[in-house]
């Protein structure tokens, strides 16, 4: 829970800052974020399906 909570505060910080930041660096950090996000989703999601069988 700690990472998503950290990776929706970068998030919001590089959506606060992308008017300052150039076109391809916001792109890259954004990218950065949602591949976070989802490599997050995907192990609490495998964690979840593991237990259940349990």
């Amino acid at each position: 829970m700690l990472f998503l909570v950290v990776a929706l505060l970068l998030l919001g910080l590089v959506v606060g800052t992308a008017a300052y930041l150039p076109w391809p660096l916001t792109l890259v950090l954004g990218s950065l974020i949602a591949v976070w996000l989802v490599v997050f989703a995907g192990r609490e999601r495998r964690r979840r399906s593991r237990t259940r069988g349990v």
